[in-house]
Formats: structure tokens, C-alpha cells, sequence
């Protein structure tokens, strides 16, 4: 079952713009250049929740409704 206000860091990534495929988000995450909460985070199934804080490649981003909850592409 799925939690409705967490979201895998992975995603997360991808939602952002960051990581254009899982591959490319789980590569940035396992060489160390994501903080989570100013920690590094090498978990990619790391679960988010609204509030945190994840930093890479010089910007910080903050989990928010509309990154939980991102609209589908048939939208």
C-alpha cells in the first residue's frame, strides 16, 4: 500500500526536473550528491514527506502537495 503524503526520493527527483529517468536519479543518489534534510541520502526508496528538503547540483527543493501528487501526462 501506497502512503498518500510520502514520496520515493527517486520520483521525486524525476517530478523536479533533476533526473530525466529512474537510472539517472538512482546514479546521483548512490555517487552521494543528494541530501535529504542537509543529510546525505543513498536510498533511493527513501520515503519523502511534505516538508523535507532535498538538495543536489546546487539547488534545494521542498516536498509539497503538487510534488506528492504530480498530474498524470493524460491530464
Amino acid at each position: 500500500m501506497v502512503e498518500p503524503d510520502t514520496i520515493k526520493l527517486d520520483q521525486f527527483l524525476k517530478v523536479v526536473g533533476i533526473a530525466q529517468t529512474g537510472g539517472q536519479a538512482k546514479l546521483l543518489i548512490q555517487a552521494g550528491e543528494v541530501k535529504v534534510n542537509g543529510t546525505v541520502e543513498t536510498r533511493r526508496g527513501r520515503k519523502l514527506a511534505l516538508g523535507d528538503r532535498v538538495s543536489t547540483m546546487g539547488d534545494t527543493f521542498k516536498v509539497e502537495p503538487a510534488t506528492l501528487h504530480p498530474p498524470s501526462l493524460d491530464d
